[in-house]
């Protein structure tokens, strides 16, 4: 397997060595999770879409552990006698791990269609939200020092 190495890169682009850090970890992961999208929905808010066709809701797992959504497919054992003269909908299992950035919270998730559907929103803590601080003028302290 090749690796790329851009650690000559980091110290010409300033703030941007996490990113790249990023990019060579997910190069470097084995896909074998299903097709997914990555929305932005509004301000701070986003989804992700993954293709389960054929998936029910019970076969599927959602959670989130130290900053790591993670979206697990166990197939359920299957009932009778079927036999495929032909396999082309993947129903193996699959685990799929997202990092979620800071603050950012899963407020939901639904199945439609095929689509797994899961709700993202970045809630910032009230300490972390710029405010404008007010400015005050003395004029009395101006006029007793003249």
């Amino acid at each position: 397997m090749t690796t790329i190495d851009l650690r000559p890169f980091y110290r010409t682009v300033r703030d941007f060595d996490r990113l790249a850090s990023r990019l060579v970890s997910s190069v470097a992961a084995v896909d074998t999770g299903p097709a997914h999208d990555i929305l932005e929905t509004g301000t701070d808010r986003y989804a992700i879409q993954l293709a389960v066709p054929g998936w029910k809701q019970e076969e599927l797992t959602i959670s989130v552990e130290n900053g790591v959504l993670t979206v697990k497919g166990e197939p359920a054992a299957e009932k009778g006698e079927v036999r495929y003269l032909q396999r082309g909908i993947v129903r193996q299992a699959f685990e799929r791990r997202f990092a979620l950035a800071e603050h950012v919270e899963v407020k939901g998730a639904k199945l439609e269609n095929g689509i797994l559907s899961i709700e993202l929103a970045r809630e910032l803590p009230e300490a972390l939200k710029p405010r404008i601080v007010p400015i005050s003028v003395e004029t009395a302290s101006v006029a007793k020092a003249a």
